[in-house]
């Protein structure tokens, strides 16, 4: 059975807005993490296959020590269009890096592969593009975000080592953790290649199913015994995420917090990290909590945070038909199957 155990969300973190917007015509969509006043950014990428837009400014060694808003999106490298939209929108609201000329916003962002996902009468070349990015902007709050199959998350697969045919739905999940005065909060949309894990128990939540597609299979395991299917291509996966929060840290302290977060993915995905994914996590810094700095303790709480948003993900994802099949969600799959790993 499983029991969605996030508590709150990224907007916990003070200084911070969250926006989805789910295209229509597909499923497809952007999700926006916004800081207004600007935030220390970072970003670790694990996988071997990401699709990035702004990611060598945030090394530490770098000018620009300041971010104004994170994209994560589907739609593979037709996704990075829609950071334009969010572009122009902190523009028009006039954010940004002062040059003496302007105010450029600064906007990474960081994209997953969603494309088989079709629906019967969707429109295939649909896309986020930058009136998507503009319009998660114009959605963005500091209410607690949905989860599941929206923004980022709405076309999202998890378990496809052994085919898209025997996959599960994945998502866009979120979690925060409190310790006295710090937050750290994460924003996960889940689409990796391997299974999603309940860290607390070790039960396979969603991933590759059986042939018969009544169980599931455990990929890992079927893996290190030999089993292997029509592996997809490199770079059709991939899990993205922002963690933040409100602790004022350097770019280096920042760096090293996204690095604790993958330890959070590598808890509740098997396998993570993998030469078919492009895992990349954002770290954000809002800095409105000075007190002296525990390192050590926030880079524990952004993997804790990143576990949960992932499982949040799994949790809250819903059966979707599509000309692939019928995708099952975790939730109606173990009503319906109960939780069954093969022998």
């Amino acid at each position: 059975m499983i029991v969605n155990s996030s508590q709150g969300s990224i907007v916990d973190v003070p200084g911070l807005r969250v926006g989805h917007y789910t295209l229509s015509e597909r499923l497809t969509g952007c999700s926006v993490v916004l800081a207004p006043d600007g935030a220390v950014g970072a970003v670790d990428v694990r996988g071997a296959a990401p699709g990035t837009r702004e990611t060598d400014l945030l090394d530490p060694a770098n000018l620009v020590d300041k971010v104004h808003a994170v994209l994560l999106s589907g739609g593979s490298a037709f996704g990075l269009d829609a950071a334009t939209g969010v572009v122009r929108w902190l523009d028009e609201q006039g954010i940004g890096f002062e040059t003496g000329y302007g105010r450029v916003p600064i906007v990474p962002a960081a994209v997953l592969f969603d494309l088989p996902v079709v629906r019967e009468g969707d429109n295939p070349t649909a896309r986020p593009n930058a009136e998507a990015g503009y319009a998660a902007c114009e959605a963005a709050s500091t209410a607690p975000p949905a989860s599941g199959n929206v923004g980022a998350g709405a076309g999202a697969c998890v378990g496809k080592l052994f085919g898209l045919n025997r996959c599960m739905k994945g998502g866009i999940g979120n979690a925060s953790v409190r310790v006295g005065p710090w937050v750290v909060g994460a924003l996960v949309a889940c689409n990796a290649v391997g299974d999603v894990i309940d860290p607390a128990t070790g039960q396979i939540l969603a991933g590759a199913r059986t042939v018969d597609g009544q169980n599931l299979l455990d990929t890992q395991r079927a893996f290190l015994q030999g089993e292997r299917g029509n592996r997809p291509l490199p770079g059709t996966n991939t899990t993205i995420g922002v963690v933040a929060t409100n602790a004022m840290l350097t770019k280096a302290q920042a760096k090293r917090l996204a690095m604790s977060a993958h330890d959070g993915l590598a808890r509740s995905i098997r396998p993570a990290h993998t030469t078919l994914d492009g895992d990349t996590l954002f770290a954000l810094a809002t800095g409105t909590e000075n007190c002296p700095v525990d390192l050590m303790l926030l880079t524990v709480m952004a993997a804790e945070a990143t576990a949960l948003a992932t499982v949040d993900a799994i949790s809250r994802a819903r059966t979707t038909n599509t000309t692939l099949g019928c995708i099952p969600a975790a939730v109606e799959f173990q009503n319906e199957h109960g939780h069954h790993e093969s022998d």
